[in-house]
């Protein structure tokens, strides 16, 4: 039993799927909540990963896409997708020791705290983990600036459209940049989700402090770098609504607003997938969740995730997982 559990960990699947910006593992539920007694690996990553606290929503918030997380004491490695936007992580409570890398690369570390921030506009996918210490629940805010902003305000400080790289950051100390990002917490947890104009004068500030200090002497960046995390957000949310259906990518790709080509090639920059794989991976993923926690019949799980040949449903899971339908549910 040990060997199966051993087999079926290194058979997780990692699917990154957004989490308020940030293409993550599924949401969560509280901590607090019990997980079931048996549950597939996607179904477990739902009660350990943490939970939303507060969205920016709203023609308010156009130029930034903002949530606040309560992590869990200790997460395992989940990958953070590519990006246009530039992203910050800002730690509001607590303490923890962070770990990230590059795919297969060796892990580097930082202690963070309170006021603390992470900036990356990566190019490429990358791993993250933490482990929270001391008493104080640990809870970070990340923000999204959209490319068109960073766009018209390095025009403005420029003169040219084309936005400079910014350099990556980890568990940084800014006092002028927390300031900024504390009026923007205060903005999105006010009734009524804060002034519009307020708001949009944080973005612009923020993006405006980025650009003259974070500039990087490296390449350019661009539209074409990265797929946008709105883009993302809506690929992958058309995916899991269509899991059922023969993938298309014609129409993944008109739902996204982008040509075939070019959704493709940014969309395995973002994830390290193919749009078609990922469509695979997701499917495999709600089978292994309705194996392990229904009764369903395993010809109707197959079904339910658009394989009609029972036969052909056996031999994609087995490909992915290393364990047949009736393995995976009975270990």
């Amino acid at each position: 039993m040990e060997e199966m559990k051993a087999s079926r960990r290194k058979a997780l699947l990692r699917i990154p799927i957004l989490i308020g910006g940030t293409l993550h593992i599924p949401p969560a539920v509280e901590e607090k909540t019990t997980p079931p007694e048996r549950t597939s690996p996607l179904g477990l990553e739902q009660y350990i990963a943490g939970r939303t606290l507060v969205s920016g929503d709203g023609p308010a918030w156009d130029d930034m896409f903002v949530q606040v997380y309560s992590r869990l004491k200790k997460q395992e490695p989940f990958l953070v997708p590519a990006v246009a936007e530039p992203l910050i992580v800002w730690v509001i409570s607590g303490e923890a020791i962070v770990e990230e890398r590059e795919i297969d690369r060796d892990w580097v570390t930082n202690t963070v705290t309170v006021g603390d921030f992470f900036l990356t506009r990566s190019p490429t996918p990358y791993e993250m983990r933490w482990r929270a210490t001391g008493a104080a629940p640990f809870q970070v805010m990340h923000l999204y600036l959209s490319v068109p902003l960073f766009e018209r305000v390095a025009k403005d400080l420029l003169g040219r459209a084309a936005p400079p790289a910014l350099r990556d950051v980890s568990g940084g100390k800014d006092e002028q940049l927390s300031h900024l990002l504390a009026l923007i917490h205060q903005e999105l947890t006010a009734e009524g989700k804060g002034s519009q104009l307020f708001i949009q004068g944080l973005a612009q500030s923020l993006a405006v402090h980025l650009i003259r200090n974070y500039a990087s002497n490296g390449s350019e960046g661009g539209r074409q770098t990265a797929l946008p995390g709105f883009k993302l957000r809506r690929a992958v949310a058309y995916l899991e609504e269509h899991l059922a259906e023969p993938f298309n990518l014609a129409k993944l790709s008109e739902a996204v607003g982008m040509s075939e080509f070019h959704f493709s090639r940014l969309f395995k920059k973002a994830t390290g997938l193919s749009p078609s794989r990922y469509f695979i991976r997701q499917r495999v993923a709600r089978a292994q969740l309705l194996l392990q926690e229904t009764d369903t019949s395993i010809i109707e799980i197959g079904m339910s995730v658009g394989y009609s040949s029972p036969s052909h449903f056996a031999q994609v899971f087995r490909r992915e997982t290393g364990l047949p339908p009736s393995h995976y549910r009975r270990g």
